[in-house]
């Protein structure tokens, strides 16, 4: 009986470790749990010849959507226990978006990087200049990738985002190669998402420099929470614009969401239960948020947005307070990097949106992804 309690209890303690985030570590099952300090659905555990990576099912948090088994070359396979095994340090990964190729190369991994999709997204200039050369493989449309590229490019792992209810990957399920699901934007938190990095430099082989970034960036995003917090305002904050008949609003449990939240600001739409974006109605978004303060939107063309032309896209728009009052920020996607780089660095956005929302608060700091829309 007593042989029985000891690992009952090293699960209890694992189990509670991985909830209430703090930054001890517990042995569990003769390995070490290293705690993640603000990821939901990532659990690294080491032991002495391989780490074990652990991604809870965030659309069925009382899942697993997959445990991988990471190991160096020359370990034998078979003493290895369940779960996809990948060779580290990765020397040849596709990667599929945007922004996982753009942390990958700051940690310096960008050689390591053989194939890409949606390669017009691509802006790292390493990954431009192979682009051209033909040393880095275009391997096409993520939602149809061309399969005889990623055949004949025989990547050792495939970094691609999971989707709710997915029921496998086509052509990709055949090709046995591992495919690692970049599950890390559905995080309730910026810092969530952002400590990803830690499972991704254990893939790249620069598990000291991943740390060494996230507790930077951890450090200045706590300190800029600390100032937002001496504002007696907060201002009320409309997200985007519509697309087709649907408006999409960050959720209660978004990173965006917690990210206005943090920054000093009242989310309209934090009631919603989503951990993502709600899809919303231009009724329902105006019903709640028409008495907006500021007006946070996303959009890529060559020249920066107006107002006069914002109001050419939906009579609606007009509307709503922070158009007549002409408060409205916009991050031109074509010339900012809001997309590669804001995910793995939140303390840049967050720096952003305190100045926008609280320039009382005299932060010194020029706008980095956003610029206020001029009339005309």
């Amino acid at each position: 009986m007593k042989q029985l309690l000891i690992p009952i209890f090293s699960l209890f303690v694992f189990l509670a470790s991985c909830c209430n985030g703090n930054l001890r570590e517990h042995i569990a099952n003769n390995g070490i749990v290293c705690n993640m300090e603000y990821a939901e659905n990532l659990t690294l555990i080491k032991y002495d010849h391989y780490t074990k990576a652990v991604l809870r099912n965030p659309w069925d948090k009382t899942s697993v959507l997959q445990t991988y088994i990471l190991v160096s070359e020359d370990i034998n396979p078979d003493s290895l226990p369940e779960g996809v095994i990948i060779k580290t340090p990765i020397k040849n990964a596709l990667v599929y978006s945007s922004v996982h190729c753009t942390l990958i190369c700051e940690l310096g991994g960008e050689k390591q990087i053989g194939g890409v999709c949606d390669s017009e997204y691509i802006y790292a200039e390493e990954l431009k200049n192979r682009l051209a050369n033909g040393t880095l493989a275009d391997c096409g449309n993520s939602m149809s990738p061309n399969f005889e590229k990623i055949i004949k490019l025989h990547p050792q792992a495939i970094f691609l985002s999971p989707y709710e209810n997915n029921n496998g990957y086509g052509k990709l399920d055949k090709l046995n190669i591992p495919i690692i699901l970049c599950a890390d934007y559905m995080e309730t938190s910026a810092l969530g998402r952002a400590e990803w990095v830690k499972f991704y430099g254990l893939l790249f082989g620069q598990e000291k420099k991943a740390n060494e970034l996230f507790s930077q960036v951890s450090s200045n995003f706590n300190n800029l929470k600390e100032k937002a917090k001496n504002s007696l305002k907060r201002p009320k904050v409309l997200s985007d614009t519509r697309y087709g008949q649907i408006w999409y609003m960050p959720g209660g449990h978004s990173t965006m969401g917690q990210l206005y939240e943090d920054a000093g600001a009242l989310n309209p739409f934090g009631y919603l239960e989503q951990s993502g974006s709600a899809p919303l109605s231009a009724e329902q978004v105006f019903d709640k948020a028409h008495d907006a303060d500021v007006w946070i939107i996303k959009y890529n063309q060559p020249t920066d947005k107006t107002l006069k032309e914002l109001s050419k896209e939906d009579a609606i728009y007009k509307q709503f307070k922070p158009f007549k009052e002409g408060n409205v920020y916009g991050s031109n996607t074509s010339t900012s990097r809001f997309y590669e780089e804001t995910p793995y660095h939140p303390d840049r956005l967050l720096a952003d949106f305190i100045q926008i929302f609280h320039p009382e608060l005299g932060l010194e700091h020029k706008l980095k992804y956003f610029k206020k829309l001029e009339k005309e």
